[in-house]
C-alpha cells in the first residue's frame, strides 16, 4: 500500500496517508488509457466543418457555351466541381465524432493513470492551501517552492480564491475531484491533491 507524505504550503511535512492499492497501485493498462484519451479527444471535436456541394453553390443555371463548335470541352454548368468556385466533392459536413466506451474500461484507465503518477513519484498531497485573497503571485511562489511547473491541481470542492489565482498561469490546471480525467492526468507532469480529495477519488473508484 503506497504511503505518501502530506505537506503544508511551506513544504513542511505534517503527516502521512496510506493510499488504496486498487486505485494508486493498480496494474497499468496502457490500452485502456489509449482508448479513453482517444474518446476524450474525439468528444472534444466540434465537427462544424462544412463545404458546399454542387447543389449548394449559387449560379450555374445557364449553360456556359453551346455543346459543339467552340473547340472547348463540353460543359453544362459553372457549378461543376472541376470549375473554380464550383461545388466540392465529398467534402466535410457537420457531424458528431463522439463515441463511448464501457464504464469499466474508463475506470480502469483512470486507475492506471493515477497509479502511473504514483509509481513515478509525481503526486504531491497538501494539507490545505489557505489564501486570504486572489493572488497569482502567492500561488506561483508555492508551486516554485515544490519545484513544479506543469501541474494538475485537484480540489475537494469549490475554492474561488485558488481557482482564480491559478487561471492565468501557463501549465497549471485547477479542477475538482469529480472532474478528474485520464487526458489531463497524462497531459500534466505533476498531480497535486488536496488531502480531502484523496478520499473522494478513492471512494469513486474503489
Amino acid at each position: 500500500m503506497p504511503v505518501l507524505d502530506i505537506y503544508d504550503i511551506d513544504k513542511n511535512k505534517v503527516s502521512e496517508v496510506e493510499l488504496s492499492d486498487s486505485v494508486f497501485a493498480a496494474e497499468v493498462n496502457e490500452a485502456a488509457i489509449y482508448e479513453v484519451v482517444r474518446m476524450q479527444m474525439a468528444c472534444s471535436r466540434q465537427g462544424t466543418a462544412n463545404t458546399k456541394e454542387r447543389s449548394d453553390v449559387s449560379g450555374g443555371g445557364k449553360k456556359p457555351w453551346r455543346q459543339k463548335g467552340t473547340g472547348r470541352a463540353r460543359s453544362g454548368s459553372t457549378r461543376s466541381p472541376i470549375w473554380r468556385g464550383g461545388g466540392i466533392v465529398f467534402g466535410p459536413h457537420p457531424r458528431d465524432y463522439s463515441f463511448s466506451i464501457p464504464r469499466k474500461v474508463r475506470k480502469a484507465a483512470l486507475k492506471s493513470a493515477l497509479s502511473l503518477k504514483c509509481r513515478d513519484q509525481k503526486i504531491l498531497i497538501l494539507k490545505d492551501f489557505p489564501m486570504e485573497e486572489i493572488k497569482t503571485k502567492k500561488f506561483k511562489e508555492v508551486l516554485d517552492r515544490f519545484g513544479v511547473k506543469s501541474v494538475l491541481f485537484v480540489l475537494d470542492g469549490a475554492n474561488e480564491k485558488l481557482e482564480k489565482s491559478s487561471q492565468n498561469l501557463q501549465g497549471v490546471k485547477m479542477m475538482r475531484s469529480e472532474g478528474i480525467n485520464v487526458y489531463d492526468l497524462i497531459r500534466y507532469d505533476h498531480l497535486i491533491l488536496m488531502e480531502p480529495s484523496v478520499k473522494n477519488i478513492e471512494g469513486a473508484l474503489s
